[in-house]
């Protein structure tokens, strides 16, 4: 101990304090101080102290550089060394014998494809074995973009997402013989000054409140029409169906005619799938429908009636998504909750075009990109996914799908004659054989633009 302390003194707690502490030329007497006296001068630092601040933050930030410098190039050794190891491993362990497996199956391939690639060793220093290099490049070069796409992201150019929002009921309902309640919305003129009572029945993701999107009320009561919208059931606020056809479909519509008023023939007015409930309003319920208008009107996509080239122009118009939808819907519509889960029941607002699996002409592409537009998107798809479950989605898209129980062509006006048995049809040869006129005899008018 005598020989640490040096010369075999005993330092006190001052000596050793002092000792740990670099040396300011101040020195502790022991004699009392003089509180009045003035303070002594500041102490002058050497280039190491306060005054050379400056040079310290400066060395301290090439310390920095060099440790980060020598913290790569470590890495970098490591990582060559893991590749090295990896390399003896495989060596070792006869994975790529010639017998082995893996050769056998990937050794052509591979090697086809080294000889192509073999130029690029050229760019190589000749002391590197490329097997060994170009995994650590190829590494280098995946995390260099992982580090760009974080460091790059501009939040100012991601696109705020919308969350889907609930709102309280709102739609006026009645109730309908099996016990389930329908919503609906009226528009227009009241039911007796009515010229034309119009009713519509919606497509898929939508709801009562589409009607005639942009339509203005001062329109409707120039004309004297009114207006009513309903929401499907299992939509909006409509009650789901256990049984759902398109005969149930059309006896739905019958149904809130007679119970909000509606006197003699009503016209029905649809857009896209919406179409389908339409067609059944004209073969059910023929003598209550004045008239139809369809916009882009949709079609059994398997529909028997079609020749092979009639289906086929069909099918080549539709974009991949939009086919695959439609093959579950007809063989595993059980899947189809995945997708509806991922896009308009998933809790945020997208792209029309992307949920719709359609795809737009450069005109309607400016329109859905209008605040006005958007915001009544927003609204409808809000309220036709009120209820929160894929069931009324899916048994919508299987009803697109599956046998309608008629077809379009059963629409067609025609003559029909009795002409039953063998005598019945020799009768009419020398006679007027009774005739009739079937399918729907009123207009139907379909609006259908293609874009060029």
């Amino acid at each position: 101990m005598a020989e640490m302390k040096g010369g075999g003194g005993v330092n006190t707690w001052a000596d050793e304090l002092a000792s740990l502490m670099e040396d300011s030329g101040i020195r502790y007497t022991g004699e009392p101080i003089d509180m009045t006296a003035p303070p002594p001068p500041p102490p002058i630092f050497a280039a190491t102290g306060i005054m050379g601040s400056e040079t310290e933050m400066e060395r301290e930030r090439e310390s920095l550089k060099e440790q980060v410098t020598g913290f790569l190039k470590s890495w970098g050794e490591m990582v060559v060394d893991l590749g090295k190891g990896c390399k003896d491993i495989v060596t070792q362990s006869n994975l790529v014998t010639e017998d082995s497996f893996i050769v056998r199956k990937f050794g052509k391939p591979m090697a086809k494809a080294s000889a192509r690639l073999k130029f690029l060793n050229e760019f190589l220093p000749e002391d590197r074995d490329p097997a060994l290099a170009w995994p650590v490049i190829l590494f280098v070069f995946v995390l260099a973009l992982a580090a760009l796409s974080i460091n790059s992201t501009d939040d100012s150019l991601v696109p705020s997402v919308k969350k889907m929002r609930v709102h309280p009921p709102s739609a006026n309902r009645i109730p309908l013989p099996d016990g389930r309640h329908m919503a609906y919305l009226e528009q227009g003129v009241p039911a007796d000054r009515a010229r034309f009572s119009v009713i519509v029945p919606h497509s898929f993701l939508s709801s009562r409140l589409a009607g005639i999107p942009g339509v203005k009320t001062s329109l409707l009561q120039e004309f004297g029409v009114r207006l009513i919208t309903y929401d499907l059931p299992g939509f909006g606020e409509s009650d789901p169906h256990a049984i759902r056809n398109l005969n149930s479909s059309a006896m739905d519509m019958l149904y809130l005619a007679d119970a909000v008023g509606v006197n003699g023939k009503f016209w029905v007015l649809s857009y896209s799938s919406g179409s389908m409930h339409s067609w059944a309003a004209l073969r059910y319920i023929p003598d209550r429908i004045a008239g139809a208008g369809m916009f882009a009107p949709l079609i059994n996509p398997y529909e028997p009636s079609m020749t092979k080239e009639e289906m086929r122009r069909t099918w080549d118009q539709w974009s991949s998504r939009r086919k695959l939808l439609y093959f579950l819907a007809r063989k595993f519509p059980k899947f189809l909750a995945y997708f509806y889960h991922r896009s308009f029941l998933s809790g945020n607002h997208g792209q029309i075009d992307k949920w719709m699996s359609q795809s737009l002409g450069k005109k309607d592409e400016i329109l859905i990109k209008e605040p006005m537009f958007e915001e009544f998107w927003h609204r409808d798809v809000e309220e036709s996914i009120r209820q929160g479950s894929t069931k009324s989605f899916i048994e919508e898209a299987v009803l697109q799908v599956s046998n309608w129980g008629f077809s379009i062509a059963d629409l067609q006006v025609q003559r029909k004659c009795q002409r039953n048995g063998f005598l019945l049809w020799l009768w009419s040869m020398y006679s007027q054989a009774e005739c009739e006129l079937v399918g729907f005899l009123g207009p139907i008018h379909i609006w259908q633009v293609c874009e060029m």
